[in-house]
Formats: C-alpha cells, structure tokens, sequence
C-alpha cells in the first residue's frame, strides 16, 4: 500500500529526501505523514501534511525539513536539510484517514542515518 524510498547515509549537514507512494484505497481524503523510530527510542512524528496543505512538524525538525504532497500521484515527500546525527532513525510513511471514515496505513520503513 505504501512504499517508501530514500534513505541512505549521509555526513551531517547534508540532505535527503525521502518518498513514499500510496497505491489502494488510502481514501482521497487523508493526512499524510512520516514518523521516526531512533535506537532505544519510541515513534514520533516528524511531519504531517493535510490534503488541503497545512502542515505540521516537530519541534526538532522545524526550519530544517519541509514535508510535502502531490495529490494527483497519492505521494508524499519529505526534504530534509542540514541534518544532524540525532536525525539517525527508521522513517515511516503514515496515511491516516480515520477522520474521514478510513483507516490508517503504513509503510515499511527507510533508514536513515548521519555521520557525525
């Protein structure tokens, strides 16, 4: 249902940028978003966006990395720039559209990891 892509390993202070298609009934009315799992820590969100655009992050990423969609593909970005070795993490699409009477997808998850 969704595919990730991406990940990799890069020095701090470089970029990446993250994707992840959706295919299936992930209903046209959504949020889509990308969490982290860190070593030794639990999930939390980095960014979501509405379909309507209005976004959400995370303190810890904010003016560092810019979450986007395309509707018209069902896909998700995230650009990450100037990252940091507590950025080292599993990233996970979400698509949630339990307010709209669907469900709540995810995808498999994309290493990410930086160098100090």
């Amino acid at each position: 249902q969704l595919q990730a892509s991406g990940g990799g390993l890069v020095q701090a202070g470089g970029s990446l940028r993250l994707s992840c298609a959706a295919s299936g009934s992930t209903f046209s009315r959504n949020v889509m978003g990308w969490y982290r799992q860190g070593p030794g820590k639990q999930r939390e969100l980095v960014a979501r966006i509405t379909r309507d655009g209005i976004t959400d992050y995370a303190n810890s990423v904010k003016g560092r990395f810019t979450i986007s969609r395309d509707n018209a593909k069902n896909t998700v970005y995230l650009q990450m720039n100037s990252l940091k070795p507590e950025d080292t993490a599993v990233y996970y699409c979400n698509v949630d559209a339990r307010w709209y009477g669907g469900s709540e997808y995810w995808g498999q998850g994309t290493v990410v990891t930086v160098s100090s």
